[in-house]
C-alpha cells in the first residue's frame, strides 16, 4: 500500500488509480470496515491524526478532485462528508523519497510523464504540511 504524501497531479493514471483503490482500502481499515491491512505502516499517520476518518475522506477527496479533472469517475459516494481537518506533518526526507521512488515508477511505466516531472519541484498533497527531518520511520527501504 502506497498513500503517497506528494500531490495526485503528479501520477501516470496506473498510479491514480492504484492510489484510490489503496485509500479506499485505508478508509474501509478506519472505518473497521475490514480485518486486512489493520497494521499497514503507511496507515499510522492516519491512526494518529485526531480525526483519523475525517482525514482519509480529506486525503481521498483530493484523489478524487485530481480523477475528475482528468476525466475519470472516482465515486465521491463512496467517502462521508468531507471536513476541514488539522494537516498532518510530512518530512521533507520523506517527501524527496517519495520523489525519487516515484519518478523510478514513471521511467518505467510513462516515460514522457517521466520526462515532465524529472525536473520539476513536487506538489505536496494538500492534506500534508512539510517540516524538517528524515524518511519516515514507516517507509519500507
Amino acid at each position: 500500500m502506497r498513500l503517497w504524501s506528494l500531490h495526485p497531479r503528479h501520477l501516470d493514471p496506473q498510479g491514480l488509480v492504484a492510489l484510490w483503490r489503496e485509500g479506499l482500502l485505508a478508509r474501509a481499515v478506519l472505518h473497521e470496515q475490514t480485518r486486512g491491512y489493520r497494521n499497514h505502516p503507511q496507515l499510522d499517520r492516519f491512526m494518529a491524526h485526531p480525526q483519523p476518518k475525517r482525514a482519509i475522506d480529506a486525503y481521498l477527496a483530493v484523489v478524487q478532485e485530481e480523477a475528475t479533472a482528468r476525466g475519470y469517475n472516482f465515486d465521491r459516494g463512496k467517502l462521508g462528508r468531507i471536513h476541514r481537518v488539522a494537516p498532518i506533518a510530512v518530512e521533507r526526507g520523506q517527501l524527496a523519497h517519495e520523489r525519487m521512488h516515484l519518478l523510478a515508477k514513471l521511467a518505467l511505466r510513462n516515460p514522457p510523464l517521466h520526462e515532465r516531472w524529472r525536473e520539476d519541484a513536487f506538489d505536496v498533497h494538500p492534506l500534508f504540511e512539510a517540516v524538517d527531518g528524515g524518511i519516515a520511520a514507516w517507509e519500507r527501504p
